[in-house]
């Protein structure tokens, strides 16, 4: 087994590729869409790539250079609970990861909609409103075993 999850979906490149599908997929769809009526950063999958790829286990890019965790919570909490947008959100994850060639080995595949399923209620739904997220907190790991600590 490769030694994260970043790697065992092949690095960068399959990030970056499954940062561009899941998002095509997110514009095409009616309810995933509205989320980005205002506009997204011009370099929008980029930075989405960075920050999946360093969630797991990639390099350090989008902390060191981008953004902080507080930063990505300020921008998804407080809109309230949304499941269906949750639930769309993963099955076009699910989708893309075939859109972007992401090797369909079982563990992985488990692993990678497991964190992203997790990752997304804990952006939207684990603080009510932006400003009770801490300023501190590390951008948190998923692993072969999940993840500590949340």
């Amino acid at each position: 087994m490769a030694t994260s999850i970043y790697d065992a979906m092949g690095g960068a490149d399959a990030v970056r590729a499954l940062a561009q599908a899941w998002h095509r997929r997110c514009l095409d769809d009616p309810i995933l869409a509205h989320a980005f009526e205002q506009g997204t950063h011009p370099a929008h999958t980029e930075r989405l790539a960075a920050y999946w790829a360093e969630q797991l286990g990639g390099p350090t890019g989008y902390t060191d250079h981008m953004g902080t965790y507080t930063d990505v919570i300020a921008m998804h909490a407080g809109n309230g609970p949304h499941e269906q947008m949750d639930g769309r959100a993963v099955a076009a994850f699910t989708l893309a990861l075939d859109d972007a060639g992401v090797p369909n080995g079982p563990d992985l595949r488990f692993q990678l909609i497991a964190w992203f399923t997790w990752a997304t209620a804990m952006l939207n739904h684990h603080w009510s409103d932006p400003k009770d997220a801490p300023d501190d907190l590390p951008l948190p790991q998923w692993g072969w075993e999940g993840t500590d600590g949340w």
